[in-house]
């Protein structure tokens, strides 16, 4: 039975990054209060830049202790870093640069790297920072994921092996259309997360967002749906173009 999200429906894409944005300035500062390091894996896409550019804004009006977060990515495409398509580029042009982060607090998948070797190197780095479960899975304290419009996530896509992979923390995988290669973390690292938010906006995202949520057996065929972490807060920002086929 698939998991509930919290769905949160906001008036623009705008809206609902400034939302977000601060919540994450205040998830920071509490953390930091206790004296806690915050694990965070980013997604890429169109969507988060707005959360990006918001964090930059607030960051500079505001006091955050950004040597307490430690930055990763949901996925990454194979590409060098200084790429238009790369996701952790576009973060670096439109964050990273702009806050006073410690370099080694940002852990980049390197898509300029052999994708077998770097999924394999990608999972040290996640072993080295990220605290382990008694399962010893990966917990980060923040992921944040987008939504295909065929219901893929990170770069877990319907119908590939990549849905299927228990025993890894990152896995390569290749663009069912375009042959991409790419690299991403797996279900059981996202499923095991403290918050799971999904970032959703736009008109073309309306009819996957009607069907996730509507379709009983959407957790077989979407690898979005497949994300229903047990045991922690799972969350869909939606803007109201991708929304206006749920009720209100």
């Amino acid at each position: 039975m698939m998991v509930k999200p919290v769905i949160k429906v906001f008036k623009s894409s705008q809206t609902m990054s400034l939302f977000i944005a601060g919540e994450f300035i205040r998830m920071v500062n509490s953390a930091a209060s206790e004296t806690r390091t915050i694990v965070v894996a980013l997604s890429g896409g169109s969507t988060p830049e707005n959360m990006f550019r918001n964090l930059s804004k607030l960051s500079g009006r505001e006091q955050v202790p950004w040597e307490a977060v430690h930055f990763f990515w949901g996925d990454e495409r194979c590409v060098p870093p200084d790429y238009p398509d790369s996701n952790y580029g576009v973060a670096r042009d439109l964050l990273l640069n702009n806050i006073p982060i410690p370099k080694g607090n940002i852990h980049r998948i390197r898509g300029e790297a052999e994708p077998f070797q770097e999924k394999d190197r990608y999972a040290q780095e996640i072993r080295q920072f990220v605290p382990l479960s008694s399962e010893g899975i990966p917990q980060f304290h923040w992921i944040f994921l987008g939504l295909g419009v065929d219901g893929h996530t990170a770069s877990i896509f319907p119908g590939t092996d990549t849905i299927h992979v228990r025993n890894q923390f990152c896995a390569a995988a290749v663009h069912p259309e375009t042959g991409q290669n790419r690299i991403t973390l797996t279900l059981p690292v996202l499923n095991n997360a403290n918050r799971v938010s999904f970032l959703i906006s736009g008109e073309a995202k309306r009819a996957i967002v009607e069907r996730i949520l509507r379709d009983p057996e959407a957790e077989n065929k979407y690898p979005a749906a497949m994300v229903q972490p047990q045991n922690a807060q799972l969350e869909w920002f939606i803007d109201r173009q991708a929304a206006v086929n749920l009720p209100m």
